[in-house]
């Protein structure tokens, strides 16, 4: 999936990856942070509940398609060998 710009959760543009809810909404969602984001919460907190991807919030920047699941030690090992 692609990530879009959308203000459909919170009414602050987030990067997002795009489901059925920011497809729906992202045209038409007003910029009304954080009334939007407390009007969602219960929304989101059942999706969540749910496993339900398509009514939650998925923040993703554009490079998530390259995340792996791993320990987070080992990612921040990596991390700081990088900057070495």
């Amino acid at each position: 999936r692609e990530t879009v710009i959308t203000r459909a959760f919170s009414g602050r543009p987030a990067r997002a990856i795009e489901n059925s809810f920011s497809a729906a909404l992202s045209g038409s969602a007003p910029a009304f942070y954080p009334q939007l984001h407390f009007l969602t919460a219960g929304l989101r907190k059942e999706a969540n509940v749910r496993g339900d991807a398509e009514n939650l919030n998925l923040w993703a920047g554009t490079g998530f398609v390259h995340a792996k699941e791993e320990p987070a030690a080992d990612i921040a090992r990596r991390l700081l060998a990088a900057h070495d």
